[in-house]
């Protein structure tokens, strides 16, 4: 059994200071560290909160060549248009660093230096992409070409966005130059490997000692890269934007940006140590075993933080490693990825500018991706403030405080005897902190965003039951305790909501005319009868305004005239319509849904998974020609749609019994057919 922590260290992932942050990433990792953070501060625990601008790497370099202007230029002015957006947003983070500030560079140095000292570095030479009209060999990010595992043909020099593969870049079929758009030469560079393969079993153990409360997709996606075995990695790059190599012999070379921005959360914990006036309190959260840390961030992320970056805070030896990575999947817009390169994004310190930031903080919480990939859709944004914000919270906030000023002056009326009625109100209230503080503990982020509005439900419902307008004439001592128990139900909203809308809970404190703020209440307040009869309340004021079709209609315009403009692509050639069939052709086809409970490699084939299904009233075998699209590790658990009644088959000498749906395309437009929420197993499709 673990011991209690003393204290909680949180980091969200460093951003790239190329570009602005937009709603995908604040549902990734940014808005659940934020609600996770400000319900601990209310548990009053001792808990820091880091982050910054990741501002290093080709990725910045790649920007300001487009742009014609110097890396620092364009991390300047990303880095200060983040730091305002998540500032409009509500993010509370104690520290929000640079990894550019001398601070990072000389905690980098210094610890390239103990890895070397410890012997955790090796030099290898080996051969790199080399472009010899740019004179210049090529990061990984600065070739594009074909992945050799899935077929992709815009994947990375050391990594596919579309499948998600890590590889070397020599690997890279068909390798193009983002500087010259020639094909490279080989040609052989020296550079520094962490010996990466030396904590495999001290990483394996690691991940067991959390395999029951890690998230099923961190620990899936972490045993996979254990189970290949790990290998050196290079900590070093040949570029002349970044964090010199602190050895007389690497001239023209960095710390690989990999390596130098995970160390970004320790800086940024040593420069917040120095704002307050105590150099050396950092050390309380990174070397202490007393602390516990928990690293927020998204899928794309989770290999660095569940296996490097443990590896690199065991070589050092003295640091916390990560307690829990509450790694969420991708948010999408519209059924799409965001694209920056496509118009189609919505940029958050934008759109801030045309609504309040708590209507994204609620929408976007209300559906996280914190199992499976979500979207978010203008609609869904506008039914949420309309229906939920507006119709539920705000509007019993608001009958509640008009009607106290219309028969109590705007005061708190006393309790007096309490009805049945009025115990299941208060008994609701008090069973509320604990049962979504539960959640919040668990990282359960949409379920609890879902029980503080259905407290505002039971408060309408209450308020309609107890009948106050009729109360109000035939037995004031009952409207009086109705209003009271009312008010204190208000109160008690803005510290449940606090940790998701804190400028709305913020409104609410000061319309009850409380003291304090909300944000230094106790949670396991919210449970309490705490504002005394007779204290008097401000006038009422409307929480939220409805959002009207006509602006939705606008949003969605806007986005679609973006997409086009930034594609500027011709129209798609679409594959012609196969003969018509009748309904009765359709009819004789059996379409169910299906769990993937097993997938491995189909032996010397290069296209074939086989799988293994459950059905929900059987388990059977089916071949599916996805291997160069899919890992088998990404299947497992999802449930898909299978064509149950197709006479069965052997491919390469394997059986298969059934087929499962997919979209016929390749690259970006390959999909799994998917329900779009969970449901049993082998239920028919119409």
């Amino acid at each position: 059994m673990k011991k209690p922590f003393e204290r909680i260290l949180v980091s969200a992932a460093l951003p790239y200071a190329n570009g602005v942050i937009h709603l995908g990433h604040l549902a990734g990792c940014y808005l659940p560290a934020d609600i996770y953070v400000r319900y601990q501060r209310m548990q009053k625990k001792d808990i820091l909160f880091v982050g910054g601008s990741d501002e290093h790497g080709v990725a910045i370099t790649i920007s300001a060549e487009k742009e014609k202007v110097t890396p620092k230029e364009i991390i300047d002015r990303y880095h200060a248009l983040n730091k305002e957006a998540f500032e409009r947003f509500g993010m509370s983070f104690d520290n929000y660093s640079r990894t550019s500030l001398p601070i990072h560079h000389e905690t980098s140095k210094e610890y390239f230096l103990q890895l070397l000292e410890k012997g955790f570095l090796v030099t290898k030479e080996e051969e790199q992409f080399y472009d010899a009209d740019a004179r210049m060999f090529l990061p990984d990010r600065y070739v594009e070409g074909i992945c050799p595992n899935c077929g992709y043909d815009k994947a990375r020099g050391d990594q596919c966005d579309n499948c998600g593969k890590y590889y070397n870049q020599l690997e890279l079929k068909e390798p193009k130059s983002l500087v010259s758009g020639k094909t490279p030469s080989v040609k052989k560079t020296k550079h520094w490997y962490f010996k990466l393969g030396d904590f495999q079993k001290k990483l394996e153990a690691y991940v067991d000692a959390h395999a029951k409360e890690w998230k099923d997709n961190v620990l899936q996606q972490t045993r996979s890269w254990l189970k290949e075995g790990l290998q050196d990695r290079a900590v070093t790059r040949d570029l002349n934007w970044g964090i010199p190599v602190p050895l007389p012999d690497a001239e023209g070379k960095v710390i690989y940006v990999w390596l130098e921005a995970l160390l970004g959360y320790i800086s940024s914990s040593k420069e917040w140590a120095q704002k307050i006036g105590k150099p050396e309190q950092w050390k309380k959260y990174w070397q202490s075993d007393s602390t516990r840390y928990v690293a927020f961030l998204g899928k794309d992320n989770i290999v660095f933080h569940a296996i490097v970056f443990p590896a690199e805070l065991m070589a050092v030896g003295g640091y916390v490693l990560p307690d829990n990575i509450p790694a969420n999947e991708f948010y999408n817009l519209e059924g799409e990825k965001f694209s920056k390169s496509r118009g189609h994004t919505i940029d958050l310190i934008d759109v801030l500018k045309r609504y309040p930031a708590d209507w994204f903080r609620y929408t976007i919480a209300s559906n996280l991706p914190e199992n499976k990939d979500t979207d978010f859709y203008w609609k869904d944004f506008q039914a949420r403030v309309n229906n939920e914000l507006a119709d539920i919270l705000g509007n019993f906030v608001n009958r509640t405080v008009t009607f106290a000023w219309k028969n109590f002056e705007g005061k708190i009326p006393p309790r007096g005897k309490l009805s049945a009625l009025d115990n299941a109100m208060i008994e609701a209230l008090q069973k509320a902190p604990k049962e979504i503080g539960g959640l919040l503990e668990q990282f359960k982020f949409k379920d609890a965003a879902l029980e503080m509005m259905n407290v505002a439900r039971t408060a309408n419902k209450y308020f309609n039951d107890s009948e106050p307008w009729k109360t109000a004439k035939n037995n004031p001592e009952q409207c009086a305790a109705t209003l009271n128990i009312c008010l204190q139900t208000v109160r008690s909203l803005a510290v449940l909501f606090e940790p998701l809308l804190p400028n709305t809970s913020k409104k609410i404190w000061e319309l009850m005319n409380l003291n304090n703020t909300v944000e230094e209440e106790a949670w396991n307040s919210a449970g309490e009868m705490k504002i005394a009869e007779q204290h008097q309340i401000r006038q009422p004021e409307i929480l939220f305004t409805k959002i009207e079709d006509a602006v939705i209609e606008e949003e969605l315009a806007k986005l679609a005239k973006n997409n086009q403009r930034e594609t500027g692509a011709p129209e798609k050639e679409y594959v012609p319509l196969k003969p018509q069939v009748t309904y009765d052709d359709f009819a004789k086809l059996d379409f169910r849904t299906a769990k993937i409970v097993a997938a491995e490699p189909v032996p010397k084939s290069k296209k074939l998974l086989k799988l293994q299904i459950d059905l929900g009233f059987e388990k059977r075998q089916i071949v599916a020609g996805i291997a160069e699209k899919l890992l088998p590790e990404q299947l497992l658990g999802k449930t898909i749609i299978v064509v149950a009644n197709l006479a069965p088959a052997k491919l390469m000498g394997v059986e298969s019994n059934g087929m499962l749906l997919a979209t016929a395309a390749d690259g970006e437009n390959f999909a799994l057919l998917t329900p779009s929420k969970e449901v049993e197993q082998g239920i028919g499709i119409k």
